[in-house]
């Protein structure tokens, strides 16, 4: 027992570390697309469309997310998480670096923004791949009763990366003030990606492969082509797990997208607060979605992924109509608090996310079903979101039509959660494929689930995954 928990404990560390390298160098972009990258790269353009073009490349990534998913998916399924892991953390991070070494538009003409999205395409397939392989890490590393907390852990990777991206790019905009900035300081951040990769690499390799994975490949089950069997048989629960994190990525897409950054700074908008105080605010929010991510798994371990979900989407929805508002006051303290309310709804839609995913996939498709349903519901969601807020505030004139817009895409979500039976609780290993391939969708197949040895399942020896 001692020996599992200190397993667990290692691949906790790991795939905290892990995630939050990989998302440090992933929203590192987003922010500099809106506060750097549509003056150094897209700046011709004009303020308006530089901005919006700068936003659609953070979006373009998102399109090559499935490819990355689809390949980790793959390899994944047939070679073990652990490798995929290693190779996505290389590739994010020498994308990462490389960017900070870019010439401008002024010194390289229009190459400079084509070798931009081109490394940011790289990001896009790096990033695809890697959340799946570290959530199914830690969740089948999990005892079924610490199921949603530890799975939580990959997760606050993501807020974690977040406030160091933004504290990062703070901390030079005290370095390195006003034009020097823009002409060095916001490269100081992206070089900083080669450190931390070594750092990433280093302790993913001594993380021991997951136990489920290990089980199928010591059985010699591992699906000769996992993607088409998961395309064959699963193709609508994927599309169900899609639009269950679509609502989620698109309401946070507005600070690890950089729109509200850029919003909030703009000279020429309603506010026209300083750079450094708004990349302030936005880390302290990290740490807020970072707490309120590891109570959801925490709480969803007690009352279930789907109750946890109904009751996050309940808690965004009240975020994102509260948000504008108060950022709109031009009050630092607002926008704070108006970030802070959005992230209680983003963690609680959030922390029980990779346990989830992975109860309901069967084993011998689970990294390709959670890479791929991540990789379209980032798509439907985030990719464009702050490109699309952009548009919606310059054609109406309002912020209003942006909560609109986010709240119609949390509804849709929330639908999604609906139509899915809650599995928590389901055993993950290899000897339970039958039973994990009875379909979660309600009115899909039958909620009754039978056993190899033919015993019937109930509902009070299961928890509530038949529900």
């Amino acid at each position: 027992m001692a020996a599992q928990k200190h397993t667990q404990t290692r691949v906790a560390f790991a795939t905290i570390v892990g995630t939050s390298i990989e998302w440090y160098d992933y929203f590192l972009y987003a922010a500099a697309s809106g506060l750097i990258f549509n003056e150094l790269f897209f700046g011709p353009l004009g303020s308006t469309l530089s901005t919006m073009v700068a936003f659609a490349t953070v979006g373009i990534s998102f399109l090559f997310r499935p490819l990355g998913a689809f390949l980790a998916g793959h390899f994944g399924d047939k070679l073990g998480r652990r490798v995929v892991l290693i190779i996505t953390l290389i590739a994010m991070g020498a994308a990462t670096a490389l960017i900070g070494f870019l010439p401008t538009f002024e010194s390289a003409g229009v190459l400079a923004p084509i070798l931009l999205i081109a490394l940011r395409i790289v990001q896009g397939i790096s990033a695809g791949g890697e959340w799946g392989g570290a959530v199914l890490l830690a969740v089948e590393h999990a005892d079924e009763k610490s199921r949603g907390l530890r799975g939580s852990f990959p997760q606050i990777g993501v807020s974690i990366g977040l406030l160091l991206s933004s504290g990062a790019l703070a901390l030079m905009t005290s370095i390195a003030p006003g034009d020097a900035f823009l002409e060095w300081g916001w490269r100081v951040p992206f070089f900083l990606s080669i450190v931390l990769v070594f750092v990433g690499y280093w302790i993913r390799r001594g993380v021991e492969e997951s136990p489920v994975f290990h089980e199928i490949a010591e059985r010699k089950e591992q699906v000769s082509n996992p993607l088409g069997k998961l395309v064959k048989s699963h193709w609508l629960l994927v599309i169900l797990a899609s639009l269950v994190f679509m609502g989620n990525n698109a309401a946070g897409y507005m600070t690890t997208g950089g729109y509200i950054q850029n919003y909030a700074t703009d000279p020429a908008g309603p506010i026209g607060l300083e750079r450094g105080p708004v990349l302030w605010v936005v880390a302290a929010s990290a740490v807020s979605w970072l707490v309120f991510t590891i109570i959801a798994g925490a709480v969803s371990d007690k009352i279930g992924r789907r109750n946890t979900y109904i009751l996050g989407w309940i808690l965004l929805l009240a975020g994102i109509f509260s948000l504008f508002p108060l950022v709109n006051t031009g009050s630092v303290g607002m926008l704070l608090l108006g970030l802070v309310v959005l992230t209680i709804g983003l963690g609680f839609t959030y922390g029980q996310q990779p346990a989830m995913y992975a109860e309901l996939f069967p084993s011998s498709v689970r990294f390709s079903g959670v890479s791929v349903s991540y990789a379209i519901g980032s798509i439907l969601g985030g990719a464009f979101a702050p490109t699309i807020a952009k548009g919606l505030v310059s054609s109406t004139g309002t912020t209003a039509s942006v909560a609109v817009y986010l709240g119609v895409v949390a509804v849709l979500a929330l639908a999604a959660t609906l139509l899915l039976r809650d599995r928590t609780g389901i055993p993950l290993g290899p000897d339970h494929e039958d039973e994990q391939s009875v379909s979660p969708i309600i009115g899909v197949g039958s909620p009754q689930l039978t056993s190899d040895d033919g015993d019937r399942h109930h509902p009070a020896e299961t928890r509530s995954y038949m529900n």
